[in-house]
């Protein structure tokens, strides 16, 4: 792959290059196994001395391919794909804290990676400390302990869309010794790559815009491949691995120590690979990445735009609009737009948010958001029911809030939609 083909080069043409005489598009290797013509070869391959198939759980070439794809977008040397975006978030806080370790993460985080930190992690003795993500950096600073393992946040934060100060985060973060983890789902590497701003490791739920038709769950996790582990934080990089004939993963993978752990200690354990379908489906979203993403901005922005002015529409927070208290952060990390996500609150409160999201026509009351159709949904009774009123305040969802996934129909149709549905409120 040419390393300077521009980004929209990358999502059409990276992860994947067909030899003489093979197939042009990504082939689906629907196999949970691999032939070999002799034993050594296999016992290689488990012991991590060659590269290779051998067992779908840990490795698959469709997989293999979107995972390439990923991490040349994102600017990072390796990526594991997973069955999830929550297990996306899980494994990279496995992969680096155990029991009697602590995460320093931000409150904005979607309330399902909150419920994970919170309720999951408690039982596995891992603990974790929000703060805002306005904070001041002392105020960060002084959240970080001596078991501290990483800074963990979402470059724009779903669905509060706070934008984070990720050059910030990530000096609090290394000046600690610690790597800073970043949740990309929302812009996409199009429109934000954290790495090029000082994040260490970076997430996606493949699910939303990667995918961006609603066909595939997934998720993933990209390494960027210069981060210390050999700093004595984290003794499981630079210790031999029992499992592994005391392999040592900073003397052995010097390349992608985290990648190589996560896919060889976490999916083979845990069994929580992606699928070689939703891996072919993922890569094809990605091949119109740049195309999506660029509608998805426009139409949000002009339905941002006509929601600020509409009467019966008491707020709107979008990144993109200059009343925005995120603007100027949006401005830095996000200049090709700030993705597809609106919220906003209707005059009248929750019940008058209710009559016009059951009023809307074209755009679908549904659990899910950055795909290509608009859709709606309501925060505090749906995705993030299961939080206290303290978590959600925090994660920035008031009683109001409606959602918006912005899709990529033609913007005049959208509109008019929530035009006749607004008349209800």
């Amino acid at each position: 792959m040419n390393q300077n083909w521009h980004i929209e080069t990358q999502a059409v043409q990276a992860g994947y290059r067909p030899g003489n005489g093979e197939p042009r598009t990504l082939p689906l290797y629907q196999s949970t196994t691999y032939k070999y013509d002799d034993a050594q070869s296999v016992a290689d391959l488990f012991d991590l001395k060659s590269e290779g198939f051998f067992y779908t759980r840990l490795a698959n070439p469709t997989v293999d391919a979107f995972e390439k794809k990923m991490a040349a977008l994102e600017g990072g040397v390796a990526a594991v794909a997973v069955s999830a975006g929550q297990t996306a978030s899980m494994l990279a806080i496995l992969n680096i804290a155990r029991a009697g370790d602590h995460i320093v993460a931000v409150a904005s985080l979607y309330g399902g990676t909150v419920s994970l930190f919170t309720n999951t992690f408690s039982k596995l003795g891992i603990e974790f400390t929000f703060v805002q993500p306005d904070a001041d950096s002392e105020t960060v600073r002084k959240a970080i302990r001596p078991n501290t393992k990483a800074i963990f946040a979402e470059t724009l934060a779903n669905p509060a869309l706070i934008v984070l100060d990720i050059e910030r985060f990530a000096g609090i973060a290394h000046e600690a010794g610690i790597p800073l983890i970043v949740d990309n789902t929302f812009p996409t590497a199009y429109l934000c790559r954290p790495f090029d701003f000082g994040a260490d490791i970076v997430t996606h739920s493949t699910s939303k815009y990667t995918d961006g038709h609603a066909m595939a769950i997934g998720g993933i996790v990209i390494e960027k491949g210069n981060f210390n582990w050999s700093n004595g934080k984290f003794p499981d990089f630079t210790e031999p691995d029992p499992a592994y004939h005391g392999l040592v993963y900073m003397e052995n993978f010097k390349a992608a120590p985290f990648s190589v752990k996560l896919r060889v200690q976490f999916i083979r354990d845990m069994g929580v690979p992606m699928a070689p379908f939703n891996a072919l489906l993922a890569n094809l979203g990605l091949e119109t990445l740049h195309i999506r993403m660029q509608r998805h901005c426009e139409n949000a922005m002009a339905m941002a735009e006509f929601l600020e002015n509409h009467p019966k529409v008491s707020w709107v927070n979008y990144p993109g609009l200059k009343s925005s208290s995120q603007y100027e952060l949006a401005k830095k990390y996000m200049p090709k737009g700030c993705s597809g996500v609106i919220c906003f609150g209707v005059k009248g409160g929750k019940a008058a948010g209710e009559r016009v999201m059951n009023s809307l026509k074209l755009a679908a009351i549904v659990v899910h958001v950055a795909d290509v159709r608009t859709c709606v949904l309501h925060p505090a009774s749906m995705t993030h029911r299961q939080l206290s009123d303290a978590e959600l305040k925090a994660a920035g969802v008031s009683p109001d809030m409606i959602r918006l996934s912005v899709g990529i129909e033609n913007i005049d149709d959208i509109k008019a939609d929530f035009d006749q549905a607004l008349a209800n409120a």
